[in-house]
């Protein structure tokens, strides 16, 4: 028997080996044509649903262009623009203060690492790494939302709580040229099977090698960890 991260290491891959053959064409879902508006996309997806940003976002992108648009656009008129999305007064906050940050500080485009991606205003690691993973082709970390802290936790993969950890965690443990397809196979898992309220766990393919499922788990099934 191996050592616990040795362990954990190959539960890890056990995962994404099942998984990959569950979902085979796992990827993003938010709709975009460009660096700007995956970055705007990303923003209004916290604590939202994809399906209701891409409803959102189709006029949207049509009525504003370059980061121009939105650092110029009157306060109350972004929000307005975004009513169907939650927290849309404070996103329309970040949008214009993040176009106005990407206009002065880096030539109108949006920047390509994690350091200058965080300094715009409403953007943690789980936007810059979805940024640079699918508008910059770099992975440098694991995007951890809602989904992956629930499957990750009830998997027994990490006993951390905060996303920040959790993504340290993955890190060691989930091989590095998965980082980038573990969210999006833990997002469509979480969605159709795993989800935060009533997991299917009988028609579950981890039911096997989760130990929430055998019961030996503290992680509180009906619980949504926010992330």
């Amino acid at each position: 028997m191996g050592t616990p991260r040795e362990t954990t290491q190959a539960q890890a891959e056990t995962v994404v080996d099942r998984l990959e053959e569950e979902y085979p064409d796992s990827t993003i879902s938010l709709r975009y044509s460009n660096r700007l508006e995956l970055l705007i996309a990303v923003i209004l997806s916290a604590q939202c649903t994809d399906e209701r940003v891409n409803t959102e976002t189709a006029d949207l992108f049509e009525k504003y262009d370059g980061p121009e648009d939105y650092a110029n656009a009157p306060q109350d008129e972004l929000a307005e623009d975004l009513n169907s999305i939650t927290y849309y007064n404070s996103k329309a906050e970040y949008i214009r203060n993040s176009c106005q940050t990407i206009l002065e500080d880096h030539d109108g485009e949006v920047p390509d690492t994690m350091a200058e991606l965080t300094e715009l205003s409403g953007v943690g690691r789980k936007t810059a790494n979805v940024v640079l993973q699918h508008g910059h082709d770099i992975v440098e970390g694991v995007v951890v939302d809602t989904h992956v802290q629930r499957l990750s936790r009830r998997l027994g993969l990490t006993e951390e709580k905060r996303p920040e950890r959790i993504e340290e965690t993955l890190m060691d443990i989930v091989p590095e040229e998965h980082w980038q397809q573990f969210t999006h196979l833990c997002i469509d898992h979480g969605r159709a099977v795993c989800t935060a309220r009533k997991p299917d766990c009988d028609g579950c393919v981890l039911a096997d090698i989760c130990p929430s499922e055998r019961g030996d788990s503290e992680v509180d099934l009906a619980s949504g960890e926010p992330w």
